[in-house]
């Protein structure tokens, strides 16, 4: 009796483990979970590279970039924009900071900042740097939702200050699309 009731449970906790597993993954097939953008440069700048974006099944979104024609030696910020049009050729077109849930800007890792606030990215001697920031205030398709964004590349630092960094002028552009696995 006692055999037969302790394998009981052991099947039982086998199936609850199963299920969860299960759920975790359906949940994760439900919309794409990468995302990239092809940085191009603003007129009369160089910058260019690329932004990938993978989310986590613990909802963190894991951001990396590689971008080059940058200012050397210099930081630059880097944020996701309201709008994913890029027909303006200063880059303008894709709107403010994207802010689904109306926080002040900031640095992270504060938690009170725009959803795409990711800080600033370090230009080695050559001009290139290479970049990776793990968010949980944005999404690809769930909460505060990446996809059709603009991406901008900007000439200074961001210095954290309102409203925006002060940041400068957008040197680098590009759309966030859904990836190929």
């Amino acid at each position: 009796m006692k055999i037969q009731k302790t394998l009981t449970i052991a099947v039982a906790a086998s199936l609850l483990c199963m299920l969860s597993v299960a759920t975790a993954w359906a949940a994760q097939q439900e919309g794409p979970h990468k995302a990239v953008c092809v940085i191009q440069p603003t007129e009369g700048n160089a910058c260019k590279g690329v932004v990938r974006y993978e989310e986590g099944m613990d909802g963190k979104v894991t951001v990396t970039a590689k971008l080059s024609g940058l200012k050397p030696n210099q930081k630059h910020a880097m944020h996701i924009h309201q709008f994913g049009d890029i027909t303006d050729p200063a880059g303008k077109s894709a709107g403010g900071h994207y802010n689904p849930e109306g926080h002040q800007h900031g640095l992270p890792p504060g938690e009170q900042r725009h959803a795409g606030d990711f800080g600033n990215v370090q230009a080695d001697a050559e001009g290139n740097a290479a970049f990776e920031i793990v968010v949980d205030n944005i999404s690809i398709t769930g909460k505060n939702p990446i996809l059709g964004r603009g991406m901008i590349v900007h000439a200074l630092p961001d210095d954290g200050g309102q409203p925006t960094g002060n940041a400068g002028a957008r040197i680098g552009m590009g759309v966030i699309g859904v990836a190929a696995d």
